[in-house]
């Protein structure tokens, strides 16, 4: 299967070209290769800026990936695609250049508001296009094991690092990886968020339709480590996230099994939620910590 990425400003392409093209990777996966690249990248975003040329060396030097002109020229030589740009305020058009019925993998933020994300979903239908959004966390070890499928959840607790940075909206840079481990486990159907904002932790808390209460904890001091607290009817555990295997090795199993069978391990509603969730966090900590009705 002939992959291609979109948006060489992440670190993340020369990570999945490495379990892709590269035999002799510890961690390798087959089933698909990386065969084609769009550099993209935005002056308007620093980590942007500052990074793609690096990226864009090693995936075209170290892999031997070729780059192509135009989002749309490469959509229609590959077989699926990975949209990797790290702003996610740019997913939006990068997926309406590029969604004509192949499977589309969008990295995290899928979405940096609920409008942006909303036109995405109703492209997809229109075009007949499979997609899947989500966080390596999601697939970590010590993670996925905290619940059986299928037992009753009572709440959780996703706690991990939440850097903020000046020219990015709020906790959609690093909080994203929490609310993708609430949501996990909660699942789509958050009514209202509160977000309590410190200058070291944003403490989040959502109230789901169904009387459950979900909380997203992003620290910025300390060791940055990622976890959940998880409470169901028969106990209550607490995991935190395992370096190795990487994230990132379990998270591309599932978008290679997704590029073949074009179901989407993920809800749409539940990646909706998530933007959502976020989108009101963010609107609270501007009000100073009012409830914000999603």
């Amino acid at each position: 299967m002939k992959v291609g990425i979109i948006g060489l400003d992440n670190s993340h392409c020369t990570i999945f070209a490495g379990m892709l093209n590269d035999p002799a990777s510890r961690y390798p996966i087959v089933g698909a290769t990386v065969a084609g690249a769009y550099r993209g990248g935005t002056a308007a975003f620093s980590l942007s800026r500052d990074r793609i040329d690096g990226f864009t060396r090693e995936i075209t030097e170290s892999f031997g990936v070729p780059l192509y002109d135009t989002i749309e020229a490469l959509a229609h030589d590959m077989d699926a695609l990975l949209i990797e740009s790290c702003d996610g305020r740019q997913h939006l058009e990068q997926f309406r250049r590029a969604a004509r019925g192949k499977p589309i993998f969008l990295d995290k933020p899928f979405a940096t508001s609920s409008a942006d994300a909303l036109e995405m979903v109703r492209i997809a239908e229109e075009t007949g296009t499979p997609l899947l959004s989500c966080s390596s966390l999601r697939y970590a070890a010590g993670i996925v094991e905290l619940a059986e499928p299928g037992e009753q959840l009572l709440s959780c607790e996703a706690f991990g690092h939440a850097p903020l940075l000046d020219d990015y909206p709020g906790l959609f840079w690093y909080g994203i990886h929490e609310a993708e481990m609430l949501f996990k486990f909660m699942g789509p159907g958050c009514e209202r968020v509160r977000c309590l904002s410190h200058p070291h932790m944003d403490l989040a808390i959502g109230e789901w339709r169904d009387g459950r209460v979900g909380v997203l904890r992003g620290t910025r001091f300390g060791r940055a480590e990622y976890g959940c607290v998880v409470h169901t009817g028969a106990a209550t555990r607490c995991g935190i996230a395992a370096s190795e295997p990487p994230y990132f090795y379990f998270l591309l199993q599932k978008i290679v099994t997704f590029f073949a069978t074009r179901v989407s391990p993920v809800p749409i509603e539940e990646t909706l939620g998530i933007v959502a969730f976020l989108e009101a966090a963010n609107r609270s900590k501007e009000l100073g910590g009012a409830t914000v009705s999603i």
